[in-house]
């Protein structure tokens, strides 16, 4: 005679299969956080120093602000503010580029780490709120 009774499944591999399952919703939840999570949001002015698209595999849009004011790294040197960002959005990277050297405020979102396709910043700028010619 045949025995027509389901099989049961051992506790170990249950045990094991919501372990599994857990641990992946967790590290899943990490990684969110790290890299799509916005920490923080923006505005940051100053004049724009240059904007390229630079990348092995992903190119991306990186440039550099130099706002106004100075600080010093160490003693007896001086140094400008510089807030160096990403940009995702072709549009606005082209504005940038053509712009160089003018005033800027400029959104940024801030997230906890960088990721090869967005930029090597974890500052992305979303987007330009003012443009304005640099007073010489």
């Amino acid at each position: 005679m045949e025995d027509t009774r389901p099989k049961k499944k051992s506790r170990f591999k249950k045990f094991l299969f919501w372990l599994l399952l857990i641990c992946l919703i967790v590290l899943a939840g990490i990684l969110w956080w790290k890299y799509y999570f916005v920490f923080g949001e923006g505005v940051k002015s100053g004049e724009l120093n240059y904007v390229v698209r630079k990348g092995n595999l992903f190119k991306t849009y990186e440039g550099k602000l130099i706002q106004a004011g100075f600080r010093s790294k160490t003693a007896g040197s001086i140094q400008s503010y510089e807030f160096e960002f990403s940009v995702t959005d072709d549009s606005i990277a082209n504005i940038l580029m053509n712009n160089s050297g003018n005033h800027f405020d400029l959104h940024y979102k801030e997230y906890k780490g960088a990721v090869p396709w967005r930029g090597y910043s974890p500052f992305i700028v979303d987007k330009i709120i003012s443009m304005r010619p640099e007073a010489k």
